[in-house]
């Protein structure tokens, strides 16, 4: 409350970049004491090992992490700490933007709703993911646009300022080259741009210019290493995404389940009472589109919240809620001067409708935050809390459990000598469990994913050197009857199961892993044509035909 009441024009810069800084030093406690999820641990194998791309996402992120590890050792921290420092420059450079567009006070709000938001202020802001240079980089590119269209400040001379011109249009080819090299989303970002300059006369002219193909053949020239790794492996990487899109291999079939969760899911990962007035600027932006900063906002956010949400009425893209995320950032500077003029407007029940509202929300993520920490670290729930909580996510065990660390399979690795036995490797049958177990391990020991969907753990160790070995297999609950028999059997002379490991947290058990000493690593006697692994072992490349 004090703090609406302080803020101005002229100290919101101050305000914010406050903001950063504690948000910035708090993020980096919850990167080094929190647990990796499925999603981070299945990344860090591409950290280990420099590649021109990767199998399911462009390289920026592998290369970050990988740097970032040889600084700072290899460990929660070490691979986090390049996500945790772009949120800081993205919600940066989200005030520059929308100060530019609007005003200081709405900038700073902007920023404020970046950071409540849950898809954001964690996932975004904090996780071994490639979103976070998605977004910095998609801002940065933007800072350079909206200063060339001359959105939010005087336009620039096509002659006088030539030389200026061509200077940002190969700054922003080098941003979108980098944005492309963190995510393909990228492509949303082409796509409104052009929708933008295309729909008003005073940027027109931009479309015979040779500035924004200048921009465009070095975002290419950047993107080289993506499409060389692709062109070197069938096009997998794009094949694979382009799949997400399609139905499959099955039947056109309508899905209007598909269509609410996606709505559902994007309320949630954002906040309901945050999500709602987001979108509601979505139509604002619409409505007020003659506006040269609603309009861009616009055409920037309507393409990635409508496509990714559109298309879950026929593909089945599960619980990817975080794909419209660039959308709706773009939204939040419009949202930020829509509480500022709510904040100093004549209208009293609105003044104090909004404080309440932001009141809420921030008491809200901070507390949320607080309490999912301590439990992730301590497992404090398990005791304390309702354990009726845990059965939310659909299962018998608690889902925060995905945010825990197996360290537990390390301990038994040294017990049993395995770790630096030789002649053993690790494995699993899952690709998530993989990466867990990869993590747990610290990349000391060589993994496969014994299954169709190896994903990019097919790409970063190549099984032909591991031919004669055993291998120590990691399983859920029921795994040999699930999936072990069917996918691990065809590759080895014998397979025998030993004790579980338990999962530890807060001194309470949450989970058993089970474990299956399989020995003499060899080429499948059956076909198995659609599994990577017997690709490889024929010399061929883990995907195609």
């Amino acid at each position: 409350m004090l703090l609406m009441k302080k803020l101005t024009e002229a100290n919101a810069r101050s305000f914010t970049v406050v903001l950063i800084i504690v948000t910035f030093f708090l993020r980096l406690l919850i990167a080094a004491y929190t647990g990796l999820g499925n999603g981070e641990s299945y990344y860090f194998r591409g950290a280990l090992r420099f590649d021109w791309s990767y199998f399911d996402q462009p390289p920026l992120f592998f290369w970050l992490g990988g740097l970032s590890i040889k600084l700072f050792g290899l460990n929660n921290f070490g691979i986090r700490f390049p996500t945790v420092l772009l949120f800081a420059g993205t919600s940066w450079l989200l005030y520059l933007i929308a100060a530019k567009l609007f005003n200081n006070k709405s900038a700073f709000w902007a920023v404020v709703m970046l950071n409540l938001s849950a898809v954001f202020t964690v996932a975004t802001a904090v996780w071994y993911q490639p979103d976070g240079p998605l977004m910095f980089f998609w801002l940065a590119a933007t800072w350079c646009i909206i200063k060339i269209l001359g959105i939010g400040s005087p336009q620039l001379d096509l002659k006088k300022d030539k030389g200026q011109i061509y200077r940002l249009w190969i700054m922003t080819g080098i941003c979108l080259g980098l944005a492309t090299l963190s995510k393909y989303h990228v492509l949303f970002m082409f796509a409104g741009v052009f929708l933008y300059v295309s729909t008003r006369k005073d940027q027109r002219h931009w479309l015979t210019h040779p500035g924004p193909y200048l921009a465009v053949v070095i975002t290419i020239l950047m993107a080289s290493p993506i499409i060389w790794w692709n062109y070197n492996n069938n096009w997998v990487s794009f094949v694979w995404q382009g799949s997400r899109a399609g139905t499959r291999d099955k039947a056109f079939e309508w899905h209007i389940d598909w269509f609410l969760r996606s709505i559902l899911g994007q309320a949630a990962w954002l906040l309901p009472w945050i999500w709602f007035p987001t979108v509601r600027q979505l139509f604002v932006s619409w409505r007020e589109r003659h506006k040269a900063e609603y309009g861009f906002n616009f055409w920037m956010a309507v393409l990635p919240i409508v496509f990714f949400t559109v298309l879950t009425l026929w593909a089945d893209l599960q619980y990817h809620f975080h794909w419209q995320a660039p959308g709706y950032m773009m939204l939040f500077m419009p949202l930020g001067f829509a509480v500022d003029k709510a904040l100093t407007g004549a209208d009293e029940y609105k003044r104090r409708l909004t404080r309440r509202w932001l009141n809420f929300s921030i008491y809200f993520t901070v507390v949320t935050i607080t309490i999912l920490g301590l439990h992730l670290v301590t497992g404090f729930w398990q005791n304390y809390g309702p354990k009726w909580v845990a059965s939310l996510g659909g299962g018998k065990v608690d889902p925060t459990i995905q945010g825990v660390d197996f360290d537990e399979i390390m301990t038994r690795f040294e017990k049993e000598g395995w770790l630096n036995n030789d002649k053993i490797f690790a494995g699993s049958t899952r690709w998530w469990l993989a990466g867990k177990v990869d993590w747990a391990l610290r990349g000391k020991k060589p993994i496969v994913c014994f299954n169709r969907d190896a994903r990019n753990l097919a790409f970063l160790v190549d099984p032909n050197t591991l031919l004669g070995k055993d291998v120590i297999m990691i399983g859920e609950a029921n795994a040999y009857d699930e999936t072990i028999y069917q996918d691990a059997t065809p590759f080895f002379d014998s397979i025998e199961q030993l004790p579980d490991i338990p999962i530890i947290r807060g001194g309470v058990v949450e989970e058993h892993l089970q474990v299956f000493y399989c020995k003499n690593f060899h080429q499948s006697k059956t076909p198995l044509p659609d599994y990577p692994l017997y690709r490889q072992l024929n010399g061929l490349v883990p995907f195609g035909k």
